[in-house]
């Protein structure tokens, strides 16, 4: 009978129309809608670009050059005019750079930090669809339980207004009812408009607004994480987690950075060629430029360029005091890091293990309040128990229903939530989770007769 009377409980239900949106095309808008994934992607690729740019740096660069010139010579014992033209290519490989590789170093560690930050967004956009999809089927259980305490307690007050017209009771009792169904009357009403925010908030992330939306199952299980040990999910989130990733490879490019601002005390070493041809012709007067003829002349030149910097105004030593103070900040962002993953790890631990408790008991507790209800609506028929027993009878029943539902979905959510501080999360789970949707999954239905519905053997 228990276990009957909990089953028929549970499965006070609407079927859901045969047109309805479960969790996996829920998401698969959200990938192609959602802006922060979109912004999160061009980030990376953007860093990757960044990193390509910094390896230039250590490249041959090979320019074209090409000059021309119109010479007028005016001077004592001399005057000519004629055209010069020069052209050709240069070539300069650095040898010895060290910024530009401590440059490209750190570029590689920042584009490591884009990929680690976009990874983080793919998961949360995970986690944002599934908290918005539930808190929707949430809304909309607390709308179903205030229609269902609206109506219980309407026919409360009606009840109470034919006895006491018939002089059962005193006029007080009808006060009160009043008063109750005034009440769960307000909180329909903010409920209902709990529901529409959520729609609100699931549209923001799909673009589209979702009236029917797939429900649990009644069988859904409440497993416990697996493995049951807090600590191995603390160092699984301590070597996978995200955002630890991201601010290590920070910490990795700040230190980069900092081998960077020092090497502006260090020399530089290129190798120089160029090749190029230089055409002079019309020449007035060759006795005034003896050494220039016309006709063209090749030139190749190769060497090598040493640069040594031996003061800059005090500049790099002031790059290296602000990239010391920018590693000591990288490196207490990553221990804020770890430790804040460290404490949510272990607390999303506990609290998925708590709502497998919750709903446990809340799931004794609906059987209890309807045993309490059905007595107190009995002893109110003999004259033993008050209208203000019935109706809070009434509202307690239909509150541990939808603490129950709450508790399932609470359930949901930090189970997610563990995965993403462990950063195991992926859309794997919402595919796991997606086989326990259905469009004709019981959720809490307002039946005025919830009585009979709970007695029949079908059920």
């Amino acid at each position: 009978m228990k276990k009957r009377l909990l089953s028929g409980l549970i499965g006070l239900l609407v079927a859901q129309p045969a047109l309805s949106t479960d969790l996996v095309e829920t998401y698969e808008k959200a990938i192609s809608y959602d802006s922060g994934i979109a912004a999160a992607q061009a980030r990376f690729e953007a860093q990757m670009a960044a990193s390509d740019v910094s390896q230039s740096a250590l490249l041959p660069q090979v320019n074209a050059f090409g000059e021309g010139n119109h010479i007028d010579i005016d001077g004592p014992n001399q005057e000519n005019s004629y055209r010069e033209l020069n052209y050709g290519v240069e070539l300069s490989q650095p040898l010895f750079r060290a910024d530009a590789w401590y440059r490209y170093d750190a570029s590689q560690f920042q584009t490591d930090a884009a990929r680690a930050e976009y990874n983080l967004a793919q998961q949360q956009l995970i986690l944002d669809v599934a908290t918005a999809y539930f808190n929707v089927l949430r809304a909309r259980d607390t709308v179903t339980t205030a229609l269902a305490t609206e109506a219980a307690i309407e026919r409360q007050y009606e009840q109470a207004q034919e006895r006491f017209d018939v002089g059962l009771i005193a006029i007080t009792e009808v006060y009160e009812a009043r008063a109750s169904y005034d009440d769960s009357k307000s909180q329909r009403i903010a409920a209902e408009n709990q529901l529409n925010i959520a729609r609100e908030q699931l549209a923001r992330l799909t673009g589209e607004y979702a009236e029917d939306l797939e429900n649990l199952r009644q069988n859904f299980p409440l497993a416990r994480p697996e493995p049951m040990n807090p600590t191995a999910w603390e160092t699984t989130a301590l070597e996978q987690n995200w955002s630890i990733q991201s601010a290590l490879y920070q910490l990795n490019a700040s230190e980069a950075n900092l081998k960077e601002a020092k090497a502006g005390h260090y020399p530089t070493l290129d190798l120089v060629a160029s090749y190029g041809k230089s055409k002079v012709d019309g020449i007035e007067d060759p006795s005034a430029l003896q050494t220039q003829r016309d006709g063209t002349t090749t030139q190749g030149v190769i060497g090598l360029s040493l640069n040594v910097p031996l003061y800059s105004g005090g500049g790099t030593q002031a790059g290296v005091r602000q990239q010391r103070s920018l590693v000591t900040v990288a490196e207490q962002s990553l221990k804020t890091v770890r430790r804040d993953v460290r404490v949510n790890t272990r607390s999303l631990f506990l609290t998925v293990n708590n709502n497998i408790e919750t709903a446990s008991a809340l799931s004794q507790t609906i059987i209890s309040r309807r045993s309490a209800l059905d007595a107190t609506r009995a002893g109110y028929q003999v004259g033993t128990r008050n209208i203000v027993e019935v109706l809070d009878a009434e509202r307690a029943y239909y509150v541990a229903l939808r603490d129950y539902a709450n508790a399932r979905y609470d359930y949901v959510i930090n189970t997610l939530q563990l995965k993403q501080a462990a950063g195991t999360l992926s859309p794997q789970d919402l595919l796991g989770l997606n086989n326990w949707l259905s469009a004709s999954a019981p959720g809490i239905e307002a039946l005025a007769n919830e009585k009979e519905t709970l007695d029949d053997p079908a059920r």
